[in-house]
């Protein structure tokens, strides 16, 4: 049983762990007692203006004024961001009693349900088995459906949401019905990272052939073989840490999947370890060296769409540029670059890049004002703004532009 003292240490590390004051924590939890409250900085503090900031390693979606509207659940242990404070080194003694205090506070954690609204296909759970490893998942099949060659969305969600929390907050499955595509929502377990993110920033699960990309490749080659897909036509999203590990899927599987997008994501090898990942989530120089496509050996051809707030403090708003160095070997023509606003919502600057047969091969939306959630998404889901461009409709446009040749 946690004693007085020890519980009130784990609350103090807890909160400061959501206000992102990743190292006050760790103090706390090994020890010390460090004036924390003095070191937080607060929201107002984060020029939105430059990127030379961005000191939160990991913390909620948060209001950043009056204006914004941004839903969000409150988790127990961390938010969505990009990699999972449960992954940090600590004595053993002080990691079980952490992750017992974390359990006890479980039933803070549950996701907000889909919509109550009838669904006209069907949304059915599964599981997938592989060598590497199992994963269970969700898969929404159109009311349209009837054996013909569709195409397929893979959407992976962020820390601490799961596929019904995503597919609630982007509203994939709705477009999904309209537009006639299926939709993939693997699912991350606690087993696999104790705050269900994805293992973008672990070596063994940045390659071909080994690791989760493995796992959800094999398995949206599953799905396309079962119900008789399009496989010229496979796309793959995600949310932070699901779409650093889009990132990584574009380039490990470049053959299997025709686009992606990558919403407040990072790019792919930038981290190796969880001191990379919170040095790349600050915006700090990492194997990329300041995201200069010359000085990484990682490179897709595969057509890319990039949503990012500008007032990201989880994940900082100049990864979505290093994500775009990844891309841009495939970039060939200009940029169109165009400015818009959502009728009382946020603002965007649009960048839209041509290849040699001016055709779009990449876009770049950067919503100013925007935090740490999904572009126009639903407050029936975790993490999402409604204020900005829905970047759920605007992927799926982009998706459906491109193919690989069959």
């Amino acid at each position: 049983m946690i004693d007085a003292t020890m519980t009130k240490r784990m609350e103090e590390a807890t909160r400061l762990t959501r206000a992102g004051k990743l190292q006050e924590a760790m103090a706390i939890l090994q020890g010390g007692s460090p004036d924390a409250r003095s070191a937080e900085t607060t929201d107002n503090s984060y020029q939105h203006s430059s990127y030379q900031q961005g000191d939160t390693f990991d913390g909620t979606c948060e209001v950043i004024d009056e204006e914004a509207t941004v839903s969000k659940t409150v988790p127990s242990e961390s938010p969505a961001g990009a990699f999972s404070p449960g992954d940090i080194q600590m004595p053993s003694a002080w990691r079980d009693k952490w992750m017992k205090y974390r359990g006890g506070m479980a039933q803070a954690e549950q996701a907000p349900s889909p919509s109550e609204k009838p669904q006209p296909g069907a949304f059915t759970a599964g599981r997938f088995t592989h060598p590497v490893g199992s994963r269970d998942y969700k898969l929404y099949i159109p009311s349209g459906y009837h054996g013909q060659a569709l195409p397929l969305v893979v959407m992976l969600h962020g820390c601490t949401q799961n596929p019904d929390d995503f597919a609630a907050g982007t509203e994939m499955n709705r477009l999904a019905e309209e537009q006639l595509c299926c939709v993939l929502y693997p699912a991350q377990p606690m087993t696999a990272n104790s705050s269900k993110c994805w293992n973008w920033f672990k070596a063994e699960d940045q390659q071909r052939e080994g690791g989760e990309p493995t796992i959800i490749a094999a398995m949206a080659r599953q799905i396309i073989d079962t119900h008789g897909l399009d496989e010229t036509r496979v796309y793959v999203a995600g949310l932070s840490a699901g779409a650093a590990m889009a990132t990584t899927l574009a380039m490990t599987y470049p053959d299997l999947f025709a686009a992606v997008g990558v919403h407040s994501g990072l790019p792919h090898g930038v981290a190796q370890s969880l001191p990379d990942a919170l040095s790349a989530m600050q915006g700090g120089s990492g194997p990329l060296g300041g995201g200069k496509a010359k000085d990484t050996r990682w490179a897709s051809d595969v057509p890319v769409i990039i949503f990012h707030g500008d007032r990201d403090t989880t994940v900082h708003p100049s990864n979505a540029e290093r994500v775009a160095a990844q891309y841009r070997q495939s970039r060939q023509a200009g940029a169109a670059v165009e400015q818009g606003k959502v009728a009382n919502g946020h603002s965007y600057t649009r960048t839209t890049h041509h290849n040699a047969k001016g055709k779009p091969h990449m876009e770049q939306w950067r919503i100013h004002g925007a935090g740490h959630a999904w572009s126009g998404g639903s407050a029936k889901g975790s993490y999402t703004d409604p204020k900005g461009p829905d970047a759920t409709q605007e992927m799926l446009r982009f998706f459906l532009q491109h193919q690989h040749a069959g």
